[in-house]
């Protein structure tokens, strides 16, 4: 049995396939962690996501769902904080809305949390490549591989893929570098880990299995810069959360 914890879904036109993804995290965590909950935001979605969601929420069940709504779309960063900042229980998570980490492979990023030993842990797809099932299209594997050499030489980070969406936070010692976050785009993911760093938690990165799935909502030309610039900009800033530990791979 896992212990409680708030699951994060960003959602942004979502409603083709929200539906299942709720329906299958629900019953993962009813047999296996039955007082957790599931916040779903939706980040001004055009589509029903919205409504997809409520039909989802109104059917009974031990983990109650919550439905938090971005107007207009904000980006992914911002629809992640604004449900890590309403989470309730000891420990979050995030995972994106199309699953491509199995649910399953939880235990991995929240075992080490509840234990004591981290912060922070999260997925990865670079430390066993033997783990991907379906693989990305060559050219944004090889951008996302560059993106993360570019955030390591950028940032310090010693990971090798800061975004894999499948990230779990100790909440008690994480609130204070989700409430100084600032990025609202896909290169939030860096900019927690660094702050995190900065801070002196403990981070671990874990290899997990994982899918592509077509419907990925990143531009890779336009996202890519944008991620690109994001990180870059986080070199000159200085933010910093008082130190408490250190880092743990």
């Amino acid at each position: 049995m896992l212990p409680p914890i708030s699951v994060v879904i960003p959602a942004f036109n979502e409603a083709v396939r929200i539906g299942d993804t709720l329906a299958v995290t629900i019953r993962y965590l009813e047999k296996e962690s039955p007082t957790s909950e599931v916040i779903v935001v939706n980040d001004g979605s055009t589509d029903s996501t919205g409504e997809m969601i409520r039909k989802v929420s109104d059917v009974p069940s031990s983990v109650a769902v919550r439905l938090l709504e971005n107007f207009p779309n904000r980006g992914k960063g911002a629809a992640v904080r604004t449900g890590l900042s309403s989470a309730t229980k000891p420990i979050g998570v995030f995972f994106d809305a199309d699953l491509s980490t199995p649910i399953d492979e939880l235990p991995k990023i929240i075992e080490p949390i509840a234990s004591g030993e981290v912060d922070i842990a999260f997925g990865s797809r670079a430390l066993d490549r033997k783990l991907i099932g379906n693989r990305q299209p060559w050219r944004r594997e090889q951008g996302g591989r560059v993106f993360n050499l570019v955030v390591r030489v950028a940032t310090g980070l010693p990971f090798w893929d800061t975004q894999c969406g499948f990230k779990a936070f100790r909440m008690e010692a994480c609130r204070p570098i989700i409430e100084a976050a600032k990025i609202i785009g896909f290169g939030f993911d860096v900019e927690l880990l660094l702050l995190a760093q900065r801070a002196g938690l403990r981070l671990r990165e874990i290899p997990v299995r994982w899918n592509h799935h077509e419907g990925s909502k990143i531009r890779f030309v336009h996202d890519s810069v944008r991620m690109l610039r994001e990180v870059l900009s986080l070199r000159a800033n200085n933010a910093v959360i008082p130190r408490r530990a250190c880092v743990v791979m």
